[in-house]
Parts: structure tokens; sequence; C-alpha cells
């Protein structure tokens, strides 16, 4: 069982913690009307303490929040005693593997800008398998396979019965390479094809000829909360995944992510060039 807490139960303490200093109150004197002392506080802000949706809401009404759009996001925050289906890979993969099905699972839209590797929510089981493959130092065989299989059933968001809005820029650098051959890579292709045609499905494709662009190529992905105040920007590093949530940041990342949008062919354009690559193949 996990220890530290998820980035969803930290970010719960880190707003929490905002509406206590936006009302300018110390741990100690909200513990004191809440009822508990200043560690008790102090850990419900860093995510290591739980608290039931009911406490989120007196916290917020006592920290004097009237946006009840906020609270009712945050009341939904702290894991219910339901045993979501990423759980049984806890102590098979690295968290923060987790965290970012977490993280997608309560989005209620995404945006991804990928330039050399393909959006791991639109990869098809062999493309995937060749991808854990490659990585350094080398997996065993029976974890890249737990890896393909939960990169699989991540998909859900996109494709399960209640499917949310995703747009993914793609360089058209990361369409041309051949992750496990040709018919890999053409199959993979022809996934991404049918699966910009869903409604809630929208690629659009970077070309060679657009020339530069923003960002250094470093993947984004950018998950809508259910409010504002709740969206989070989480990136590929080598070290692991980065989790960002200071509104210049999101602010920014917004910005980099219409850039790069505005870059891109129309969703029909794009779909013809992946065809142009598919039957150069």
């Amino acid at each position: 069982m996990r220890t530290a807490p998820t980035v969803r139960q930290q970010r719960l303490g880190a707003e929490l913690r905002k509406l206590r200093e936006r009302a300018g109150m110390t741990a100690t004197q909200a513990g004191a009307r809440l009822g508990a002392d200043q560690a008790r506080v102090s850990n419900i802000e860093t995510g290591r303490a739980g608290i039931s949706a009911a406490r989120v809401r007196i916290l917020a009404e006592m920290y004097g929040c009237t946006d009840q759009g906020l609270i009712e996001a945050l009341a939904v925050m702290p894991p219910g005693r339901k045993r979501r289906w990423w759980e049984e890979y806890r102590e098979i993969l690295p968290a923060a593997m987790l965290d970012i099905t977490e993280l997608e699972h309560h989005a209620v839209a995404l945006r991804t800008a990928q330039t050399s590797s393909l959006p791991g929510l639109l990869q098809t089981a062999a493309h995937a398998r060749v991808v854990f493959d490659q990585m350094v130092p080398p997996l065993p065989p029976h974890e890249v396979e737990h890896r393909v299989s939960h990169r699989i059933k991540r998909q859900a968001v996109l494709f399960g019965d209640s499917p949310i809005a995703y747009t993914a820029v793609i360089h058209e650098a990361a369409l041309r390479m051949r992750f496990g051959g040709r018919r890999t890579t053409r199959a993979q292709l022809e996934h991404i094809l049918a699966a910009s045609e869903r409604d809630n499905i929208t690629v659009l494709v970077i070309p060679f000829e657009a020339g530069e662009y923003p960002g250094s190529g470093q993947t984004i992905l950018y998950a809508a909360g259910p409010v504002p105040q709740l969206d989070t920007v989480q990136l590929d590093q080598w070290h692991g995944p980065c989790f960002l949530d200071a509104e210049d940041q999101l602010a920014n990342y917004r910005n980099i992510l219409e850039r790069l949008e505005s870059l891109a062919l129309k969703p029909e354009e794009s779909r013809d060039l992946v065809r142009t690559i598919v039957q150069s193949l």
C-alpha cells in the first residue's frame, strides 16, 4: 500500500492551504477552530493526513470561500473507499505513472503536444510495447507487459462509456518514426486516423514545413479540472513526470499550446498528412 500522498492528495492540501493563507489565518488558528492541533492542519495541507468531504466544506467556509464550484470540486478530491482500477498496479509500477492516470481520470478535458513521440492515450499495444522495450535501463519482460496493459487501460478516458474531450498536437517527426517496423507503424497510424474521427478526439499535425515552434519539443499534457483553479500541467522529464499548477505556469502552457495548435494543420488536413505517411509505408 502506498504510504506517500498521491499528487491529487497533495493538490487538495495545497488548495486548502491557499484558502487559509488568503483568509489570513495561521495553521494554529485553523486547528483551534477545527478542534485539532497545528500539526493536523499541516499534515492535511501536505496530503499526509486524510480529510473527509464534510471537513473540506467546513474548512472552506471557515476560510471565507464563497466559490461553490471550487468548494464542491475540492470536496470530491479526498480518496473514497472505492478502489480504482489503477490500484492493482500500486506495487508494480512507479507511483508517478499512477498519478498521471489519476490526473487523466478526473480531468474534464485533455490537451497534449508531442514532437518526438506519440501520445500514450493514442498508442496501440504493439507500439507501446516497443516504447517500453527501449527503456534505459532495460525493463524485464513482465514489467513491460504490466506497463503496456496499464497504458491501454488508461485509454478508457477517451474510448470508454464517458469519453472526455481530447486534443493532440503531434509533430510530423513523431508520425514518421518507425517503432517496431513498417507493420507496427502502419497499424499505429491507422489507429490514430480512426481515433481522430471520433467526436471527442481532435488530432492536429504540425508539418515539417511549419518551421520553428515554441516549447523546445517538450511533451506537454494539460489536464482541465472541474474548475479552472484545479487545472494541472504534466511534463515528461528524464527523472520522471513533473506536475505544475501555479496560475502563471498554467497560463504560460496554455499560451504555448495555443501557439502550437495555430501552427498545426486543420483536422482534415492533418488526417490527409497521416494518410500520406501510411501510404508511404
